[in-house]
């Protein structure tokens, strides 16, 4: 069993996918981006204070101990972060921006046991031009809200991607691939 750091239902999905049993054991944290930090630098940070937090939850709630997983999930396009939409106008602003061009996708994973271990998955993905209609449709939908880049991949947005080049369960939120091998290297799975 792990905790993992992290409330997000599709990261509860794939850890289902592979049935490890799991427990979530989510903290807030400041996610402000540090002065001149880079995107990769970023979700890396994120990753671990995630994790950290989530460790420091377990201790709180006086749990057995286990290892925690923290993960964060960012899309970068020209060089900045599109940041996650709370609203209907920041979700098609990020769809626009992203609208007939290539981004990137980070996810970084943290997982705290019986040693630190990192990874990131880097995910090319390709948008094809949107429309206005579309992205009003898709906006409306509820869908962009909350979720890196203002969509989800696994959800409507796919009829968005051209072209994806990387992990798809990296876009979705957690690399399987990835986070497979820092759970086997601990001996988990």
């Amino acid at each position: 069993m792990i905790y993992l750091a992290s409330e997000s239902e599709r990261r509860r999905a794939l850890l289902a996918q592979i049935d490890l049993p799991f427990r979530v054991v989510a903290a807030a944290i400041d996610e402000s981006v540090g002065v001149a930090e880079t995107p990769l630098a970023y979700v890396q940070r994120m990753a671990r204070a995630k994790a950290c937090a989530g460790s420091e939850e377990m201790r709180r709630q006086g749990l057995a101990p286990a290892p925690v997983l923290g993960a964060d999930t960012i899309v970068v396009c020209a060089d900045g972060i599109v940041r996650k939409p709370e609203d209907q106008a920041a979700a098609a602003r990020a769809l626009r921006r992203l609208s007939g061009r290539e981004h990137i996708v980070y996810t970084a994973i943290c997982l705290l046991g019986r040693t630190v271990a990192e990874a990131v998955s880097r995910t090319d993905v390709t948008f094809k031009a949107l429309s206005e209609r579309e992205i009003e449709a898709y906006c409306a939908t509820g869908e962009p809200l909350g979720k890196a880049g203002g969509y989800a991949i696994q959800g409507r947005a796919a009829l968005f991607v051209t072209r994806l080049a990387g992990s798809y369960t990296g876009v979705v939120g957690l690399p399987l691939y990835e986070c497979g091998q820092l759970l086997a290297a601990e001996g988990i799975l």
